[in-house]
């Protein structure tokens, strides 16, 4: 109970970017007094959070103004897109402070992948000259299906070879670190909720753009994981009956029209794009993509038109989630959100609206993430300092 009281105070002060007084805790937490101060005094001895100044100017003793020490601790992390590796290190307020950025290595031997990791990793410590000592630990955005008390990555569709790998341990050996590994979308929603300011904040959905496309849900600021951890796969909701052919054996799935993939085999298919017949490698993928994006905005009307039909049909898709959820807001991101963006935010709320169940109630917004293109890294890191720091009801698992 006393870890949880702490991890609570802490989650206060970090709610509270101007920062807030001992009297603000126990009115935020409904501590007492004695077990508020009690607790300060050891976050403020352990480094975590720093005295910065006192408040009012009225009647009264001025109330002096707790804040967290961007420099009490750091978290490193990492997102496995199947296009690009990203690397990000992170003070406790979620500020990067270095990070990297290099397309994924190329072939099915996901150990070349991990030894690619250590190496960014030990780049961007060195460069930041943060103390390795204050670095309490490494996270790992990865595509999913995963086994999260093990750490591995089962068989995710577009890494090839990853059958039962065992991330965390594999990279843990090698850093020296401890090492936490969740889904890429959790990983988003979780950076959401620590960094995105508003929009992380209550209920949303976030929805995914990366080389998969995919789901994390936060329900009254919990991240919803699932039973086994692997919430969030959408892949198979239908947005176009009349779509393309989809491995389940139904059509116009998620999988097949929304994804960067799906939207170039659509531009090659209709000639908006050569046919390279190069392979679909998520690198090769990511250039035709950004082909296909640029002739959009040169106003081809192809182009634009491939563009408009995945913003309706990730509309349904959107809508499914909001409709059963009923959650306060939709934020969208990921590797591919930037340049999909303008498109999407102008069509896809109006689309939504019409879509939504309690549009006689409330809209429900949609907006991009306040995060930025590194969501996936930093809501990695952001899961180490969540473990650490973050409230969480499971934490009070009381025995008789």
């Amino acid at each position: 109970m006393g870890d949880f009281n702490q991890s609570v105070i802490l989650d206060a002060v970090r709610r509270s970017p101007d920062g807030c007084s001992r009297v603000d805790l126990i009115d935020a937490t409904g501590l007492s007094a004695q077990t508020v101060s009690n607790i300060a005094r050891r976050l403020l001895d352990s480094g975590l959070i720093v005295e910065a100044g006192k408040s009012g100017t009225g009647p009264g003793k001025p109330r002096t103004i707790l804040r967290l020490n961007p420099a009490g601790m750091y978290a490193a992390g990492v997102h496995i897109d199947p296009a690009v590796l990203t690397c990000v290190l992170l003070d406790l307020t979620g500020r990067v402070v270095e990070h990297s950025v290099r397309p994924t290595p190329v072939g099915q031997d996901p150990q070349q992948v991990v030894a690619s990791i250590q190496t960014e990793l030990e780049q961007i410590i060195s460069r930041s000259a943060v103390p390795r000592e204050k670095i309490v630990g490494v996270g790992v955005a990865a595509p999913g299906p995963v086994e999260i008390d093990e750490g591995m990555v089962i068989d995710p569709p577009l890494l090839l070879g990853w059958h039962r790998v065992p991330l965390r341990d594999w990279l843990a050996r090698l850093t020296g670190l401890p090492v936490f590994v969740d889904k890429d979308v959790t990983a988003a929603a979780v950076a959401e909720a620590w960094a995105g300011g508003d929009t992380g904040a209550g209920s949303f959905v976030f929805y995914y753009v990366g080389t998969g496309i995919g789901a994390g849900v936060v329900l009254r600021d919990e991240v919803e994981r699932g039973s086994s951890g692997n919430a969030g796969e959408i892949g198979h909701i239908i947005v176009d009956p009349s779509g393309p052919p989809c491995s389940c054996g139904a059509r116009g799935c998620v999988a097949v029209t929304c994804t960067p993939q799906a939207l170039v085999a659509e531009a090659e298919r209709r000639g908006v794009l050569p046919d390279t017949r190069l392979s679909s490698a998520a690198s090769d993928v990511a250039v035709q993509f950004s082909r296909l994006c640029d002739l959009a905005d040169l106003g081809n009307t192809a182009a634009l038109d491939i563009i408009e039909q995945s913003a309706r049909r990730t509309a349904r898709a959107i809508s499914v989630m909001t409709n059963m959820l009923d959650v306060d807001r939709v934020v969208i991101g990921g590797p591919y959100w930037r340049r999909l963006s303008a498109y999407y935010l102008r069509r896809v709320p109006v689309l939504l609206d019409e879509l939504s169940v309690t549009r006689s109630i409330r809209a429900v917004p949609l907006v991009g993430t306040g995060v930025g293109d590194d969501v996936g890294a930093i809501g990695a890191a952001c899961l180490v300092l969540e473990r650490t720091l973050s409230p969480s009801a499971t934490r009070l698992l009381l025995e008789g």
